[in-house]
């Protein structure tokens, strides 16, 4: 059983998936800012690999990606920053899930990519372009030799046939996007929770957390009444932006969540 599904096993319900951009706000800060959202009851870390053309992202997680890259993050030193995040000193204890894009991930090579990922402790994948019919025929079976979960994502107009599809061949959980735009952005939570009771009557197999405008207390007590938990990104890297004292800034975000 992989940490994410032993996650699931023993929360169903209110788990925190948080956003961060590898390398932002500075170059050094991907672990510390890992511990600090564990210690702070984050229950999953969703870290981005930054990318010149990140197609799903909204402009605050686009300019965490342009800063990081600026700095010099990469694949290769995201890895190298990762290496001993499991070792008992690092502290990682919750799942660590890697979200990118298939251009670097394929230049640095697909399979290396997965091998070096598992090699460091990380729990899953989301890379939102892969395309499904792809997924099946080239790369399932790479991701799955590596014990990787991989995660999808559906939206508000994605047909119930893909949504059973996509069910039946994600590990961990489903990512349900709250409508088709990008991240940051303000949402209609009425219009989102018809969405979110339309999958909970689907009854699917995985868990779902709800991505996408999630940004404070009450938008994540909305998700969380028919989803498994949500993820917060924009909002949080909005608030690592203000504060330089990274720790201080994710206790008081977290607090202002959960409390």
């Amino acid at each position: 059983m992989t940490r994410i599904q032993q996650l699931f096993k023993t929360k169903q319900t209110r788990v925190l998936n948080i956003y961060c951009t590898a390398g932002y706000p500075r170059f050094e800060s991907t672990l510390e800012i890992m511990k600090a959202l564990q210690e702070n009851g984050a229950d999953m870390v969703e870290l981005g690999m930054p990318y010149s053309d990140p197609l799903a992202d909204g402009p605050v997680i686009q300019e965490s990606s342009k800063i990081a890259l600026q700095q010099g993050m990469t694949i290769k030193q995201l890895f190298g920053q990762l290496r001993n995040m499991r070792h008992p000193d690092a502290g990682i204890r919750i799942p660590v899930i890697l979200m990118g894009y298939m251009n670097p991930v394929l230049q640095y090579g697909f399979e290396k990519f997965c091998a070096d990922a598992a090699a460091t402790g990380v729990d899953g994948l989301i890379l939102p372009d892969l395309p499904l019919r792809e997924f099946e025929t080239i790369y399932s079976p790479i991701i799955k030799k590596y014990g990787l979960d991989f995660i999808f994502l559906v939206t508000p107009e994605t047909s119930e046939e893909r949504i059973r599809k996509i069910d039946a061949l994600s590990t961990g959980f489903i990512y349900a996007v709250s409508s088709s735009s990008t991240t940051g952005a303000d949402k209609n939570f009425s219009d989102v929770e018809r969405y979110l009771q339309r999958l909970a009557q689907m009854k699917l197999k995985n868990p779902v957390l709800v991505g996408f405008g999630i940004k404070d207390k009450e938008t994540f007590e909305s998700a969380c009444k028919f989803a498994n938990g949500a993820i917060i990104g924009s909002a949080y890297i909005n608030a690592l932006g203000k504060d330089p004292d990274e720790r201080l800034a994710t206790e008081e975000f977290l607090k202002s969540v959960l409390e």
